[in-house]
């Protein structure tokens, strides 16, 4: 029965394998035809791939490579050097150094906390603050991130962004302006600001030739926007100009530290000086007090930033006594032997006024007028000429007029027209009462006195000869009145400080009552002393005013010309312009204090 059953079994499985390959036999087909089907997909798809890609790099070689670059391809700026700032001897006084500026583009920069203070830790910067900077800029494709660090901390900061796979920021290569001289140069010199534009004194005037031309280049980017190689140069940069004043390093040291312990001495509130080459017009030297750093803070706190020298303008006091004096010898009024009759009570009434002098001088000539520096004597003087020819030669030797040499917020002084004129205003100008001027143009002034009544113009640049003169005065009338203006130096004139060993000095003292709300009532002075050295054969002339100078010392002859002979001693070696006197130098006495003006 069991081996029945068992044959039954074998004779069904039999039958099953039997129609299992039948019906094998008979899908075999299907799958040929499906293994051709591929095939030809296949072949297909190859075919459209290869005839895509033929297309793309054959075809459409221009549009790709055009599409590429401008993804990849960038122009960028090149930086050129501002120009440079030197003396007359080529120090330099300012100068563009290399630094470098980080920056970034917020709209691909990762602004996660851990880029953020990686970036943050490098800048040296707070992250929260960094964050919001990122985050106020977001739309942007450019944002400095700090500006104008050294080379060195520049490439640390690239570094670890390099390191830390911190895309999106670069290194921009800029010049700062840097001025090795300081607080000496400030006035003349100024400053530029952060965009390498001038924003003060000579950095601002000669803008133009200073002022650098960046060039531009064209570079490549990968896809971190990091630049990786430089294709060519579009535009060369050009450097700016150099600029070459006619100031001399030594002799601004010079003035600025004798200025400096004038007006800390006295507690004056400020103070000026301008030194000027008589033969060429050049300023050698012209500080003011106080100063700055142009290196530092630039706050104009207290005007501090102001060319007091040539912007500020004041009263000039006495020391316009040798202008009236030459300009009425030039319009034939007096001559080197007139004697003027100053009254023996020492006072003359000009109409309803009155002009005292400190003493009773009695009759003196010209000479006596000035070293004895008698108002009374001036007013008499410049009441004897006409109106319209006074005006004139207070014109013709600038007052009321700009000097020329262009600087910024340069003031033109004040003359008044003469047709306005009453007589006490006549009167007063003598001795340096309602006109103003600047130290620069009472120093162009006494230049002309100084060149034998030629007038140069003015110069803030190297000039080997002056581009232009003009006669004011006689030759003979400038040597006369320079001879008056020595006795002022001597120990019976009002500032025997100003004499130096060796050499004649010719000048003039002022002390002006500075006017206030109640006009000149208030004990607030101006002393000042303009001077000429060598007298014989003049070289140099030097302006010093310093403004409210504290205490009983006060006269132009105690606080002014110690200034003067300092500076101008050390210009006269310095120089190696030879003596032209043996008369020893005077002791270091004060004249007479009713004389001192």
């Amino acid at each position: 029965m069991k081996k029945r059953v068992n044959k039954q079994e074998s004779a069904a499985t039999r039958l099953r394998k039997n129609k299992a390959g039948q019906a094998a036999a008979v899908a075999m087909p299907a799958y040929e035809m499906r293994r051709h089907f591929m095939l030809f997909v296949i072949f297909f798809v190859a075919s459209v791939l290869v005839t895509g890609a033929w297309y793309q790099q054959v075809s459409r070689t221009d549009f790709l490579q055009m599409h590429g670059d401008r993804q990849n391809l960038r122009k960028v700026p090149v930086s050129a050097e501002r120009g440079r700032i030197l003396d007359r001897n080529g120090e330099v006084l300012a100068v563009s150094t290399p630094v470098d500026s980080i920056w970034a583009d917020p709209s691909c920069i990762k602004q996660d906390s851990q880029t953020i203070r990686t970036l943050a830790s490098a800048l040296k910067q707070d992250p929260d603050a960094l964050r919001q900077r990122l985050a106020l800029y977001s739309n942007k494709r450019f944002v400095y991130l700090k500006r104008w660090l050294k080379p060195q901390d520049a490439a640390h900061v690239m570094n670890v962004a390099d390191e830390s796979g911190i895309g999106c920021v670069n290194s921009k290569r800029e010049y700062r302006r840097y001025y090795p001289a300081g607080e000496v140069f400030a006035h003349v010199v100024g400053f530029a600001g952060r965009d390498d534009s001038g924003q003060e004194g000579i950095e601002l005037l000669y803008e133009e030739a200073l002022q650098p031309h960046g060039g531009e280049q064209l570079v490549r980017r990968d896809a971190r926007r990091q630049l990786f190689d430089v294709l060519q140069s579009i535009k060369d940069a050009r450097s700016g100009e150099d600029v070459t004043l006619s100031l001399d390093r030594r002799l601004q040291y010079f003035a600025y530290r004798a200025l400096k312990s004038a007006v800390s001495k006295h507690k004056a509130s400020s103070a000026s000086l301008v030194l000027l080459d008589v033969t060429t017009g050049e300023v050698l030297a012209m500080v003011n007090q106080p100063s700055f750093n142009p290196n530092g803070n630039r706050s104009n706190l207290g005007g501090r930033l102001r060319n007091r020298a040539v912007v500020d303008t004041f009263e000039p006091g006495s020391t316009m006594k040798p202008i009236t004096i030459s300009s009425a010898m030039q319009l034939g009024i007096v001559n080197a032997k007139t004697r003027i009759k100053t009254t023996r009570k020492g006072l003359i009434k000009v109409g309803s006024d009155t002009i005292k002098d400190p003493n009773a001088y009695g009759e003196l000539d010209l000479a006596g007028v000035l070293h004895k520096s008698s108002n009374v004597g001036a007013a008499t003087i410049a009441l004897q000429m006409k109106s319209e020819g006074y005006w004139r030669m207070l014109d013709s030797f600038g007052f009321g007029l700009a000097t020329g040499v262009g600087f910024p917020g340069e003031s033109s002084g004040h003359l008044p027209n003469y047709s306005r004129w009453a007589e006490i205003e006549k009167a007063t100008l003598a001795f340096g009462y309602g006109l103003s001027v600047s130290a620069l143009q009472l120093a162009q002034a006494y230049s002309v006195i100084a060149a034998d009544g030629v007038k140069r113009p003015v110069t803030l640049l190297k000039s080997s000869q002056p581009l232009d003169q003009q006669r004011i005065l006689n030759s003979e009338i400038a040597r006369d009145v320079r001879r008056m203006m020595e006795a002022v130096v001597s120990t019976e004139g009002t500032a025997p400080l100003a004499a130096i060993a060796g050499y004649r000095v010719a000048g003039k003292t002022g002390t002006v009552k500075k006017v206030g709300k109640n006009g000149y009532t208030e004990k607030r002075y101006r002393a000042l002393f303009a001077g000429i050295a060598p007298a014989s054969n003049p070289r140099l002339v030097l302006v010093t005013v310093i403004e409210e100078p504290k205490g009983d010392v006060y006269y132009g002859g105690q606080v002014a010309a110690p200034v003067f002979a300092e500076v101008m001693g050390h210009a006269l070696q310095l120089m190696n312009i030879a003596p032209d006197s043996d008369a020893p130098r005077p002791p270091l006495q004060l004249a007479a204090t009713g004389g001192l003006q």
